[in-house]
Formats: structure tokens, sequence, C-alpha cells
């Protein structure tokens, strides 16, 4: 057995591990391990605060990401590596968790866009939640972040819990802003209604699909021995399609809508379709609010945008 270091991931370290099976083939594996090493405070469902161990984080880090890419490569078995096993060294203070799972040698330049959108899409509607609701079975995280991701049959009740949990955070982590807080108060009470209850009005069903949740360029690649897209590092959930395009505002990210035009070509907005931007621009602030947690510096920027 051989690890050699491969690659870079964010909180992580990353490996290339190859082993002789005993046909004498060799067989590759992907190791990720944790080093997330900062404890934060943690907000829960019911909104009460709850200072986190590191190792906290880190087992539902490792665990939300093993169970993201099961629930992928189940359904679509070359769009994500399938995951083996994940767990805790036994001989590492404090504790350090890591994953294991098929190597997949990557381009990582920018994948095609009509080959990308089209299995994006093909993700999106094969996938069927397994209670009908939006959610997950298990915690997931964007970045060390823990989402609630309880069977809810409401998207907007789901999408605004959510929003809370991470708005809550983004203040406990940067200080309180009496303004802003109110705003946002104002803004979850009258303007996230308005736009995502339609969505499940006058007859209309909104099917909850599996995203990746944190889909971006760098959590992508194409599989040089097959020339195909593939997608890593996910924090699944079953929500709102559209959700999945929550990063994709920011000028940093380069999917573009050239990226929009081939995926709405598979499948269209939504429902009200003229509240497609409007939802889209919403999606984006659970993103922001993730972005100004993970890094506080930015916080005046997230917070005015």
């Amino acid at each position: 057995m051989e690890a050699t270091t491969h690659g870079t991931s964010a909180w992580t370290r990353t490996a290339r591990v190859s082993t002789e099976m005993e046909d004498r083939t060799i067989k590759d594996y992907f190791l990720k391990v944790l080093l997330f090493k900062c404890p934060l405070v943690i907000v829960a469902a019911d909104g009460s605060d709850v200072q986190c161990a590191t190792e906290d984080i880190g087992r539902k880090m490792i665990e939300g990401e093993f169970h993201s890419l099961s629930e992928i490569h189940t359904l679509m078995p070359t769009f994500a590596p399938k995951p083996y096993a994940w767990g805790k060294f036994k001989k590492s203070p404090p504790d350090t968790y890591f994953i294991l799972m098929d190597f997949i040698d990557l381009e990582t330049a920018a994948v095609d866009a009509m080959e990308f959108c089209s299995r994006l899409a093909q993700l999106h509607k094969n996938s069927t939640s397994p209670t009908g609701k939006f959610g997950f079975h298990i915690t997931t995280c964007h970045g060390p972040n823990w989402q609630n991701t309880e069977w809810e049959s409401s998207w907007c009740v789901y999408f605004t819990r959510l929003l809370r949990q991470f708005f809550k955070r983004e203040i406990q982590q940067n200080g309180p802003w009496p303004e802003y807080e109110a705003a946002f108060e104002e803004f979850a009470k009258t303007v996230i209604p308005q736009l995502l209850e339609p969505l499940q009005s006058d007859g209309r069903f909104l099917k909850p699909c599996l995203v990746h949740g944190d889909l971006w360029e760098e959590n992508t690649g194409t599989d040089l021995a097959t020339g195909r897209s593939v997608i890593f590092d996910p924090s699944v959930m079953y929500a709102h399609n559209e959700y999945e395009f929550e990063m994709w505002r920011r000028e940093i990210v380069r999917f573009s809508k050239v990226h929009l035009r081939r995926y709405f070509a598979h499948i269209p907005p939504s429902e009200p379709v003229h509240q497609w931007d409007d939802r889209n621009r919403l999606y984006s602030m659970k993103f922001n609010l993730a972005h100004s947690i993970a890094l506080p510096a930015t916080k005046d920027v997230c917070r005015d945008m």
C-alpha cells in the first residue's frame, strides 16, 4: 500500500491510496482527512445555541458527505465517486475523521456546459424523495455548518427554517446589528412567503429533487477515463431543483447564464416563471450567509448583499 498527497480540499488533507489486490492488480482510492480544528457556535433546530466540539463538527461533516455521495452514486454511478467507508482514526488526538472513496483521475478545467447540465438535470429528474418531502435522512453540512434537514412538506417552511438557522449563526459569528436583524425578520415574514408559497399554490406540485447543495466549478471535474463530468464534495438534500443554483449569481463562480440555458432546455423554470430570478436571488442569500460565517472578514460585503 502507498499513499501520496493528491489535490486540495477546504478543511481537509487529501491523498491517493494505491493498494495491490489479491490478483496483483492495483486499485486506487481517494482518502480525505478532516483538518478542521476551530470549534463553532452551532445553532440548534429550536434556535438555541450549542457550543459544538471539534469532534462533533468533524463527524457531522464526514458522515454527511459519505451519505451524500452514496445517494448520488446510487442514482447515477458515473456522476460521483463511490464512497466505501467513513470513520474515526483510532490514534489521533483530537478525534480526526476520514472518508474513503474511489479515486477518479480528474481534469479540473471547466466542464462542458451541455454535457454537465444534461447530467445535472438527469439527477434532478430521476431522484425521488423517500418520504415525498423536502429534507434528508441525515444531517449534511455546508462547509463546517450543519444544516437542519428534517423532513418537511412545505418548501417555504423548509427553506425559511434553513435560512433562519444560517442567519442566526452569522449573527453569533459576526456580532449583532439591530437594523439588519429587524430587516431580516420582516423579510422572512413577508417576502419569502410571497416568493415560495406560490410554488405549491393553485394546484401546483413541487417535486423534491436530490440536489448537490454546494455546486460550483471547484466541486466538478471531468473523468479523464470516460470524458464525462463528475461532481464531488456534496451536501445533499431533497429540495426545489432551483435551489441548486444558489451560488451561480456570484461573479467568482464560472457557472453562468449559458449553463442555466443549457439546464432549462431539460427542466424549465418552475411556475410562476416570472419569479424565477427573485427566487434565485433569495436562494443565494443562504450562500452569502455561509460565506460570511466562514470568512468573517467579508461580513460587511455579504451583509450588504
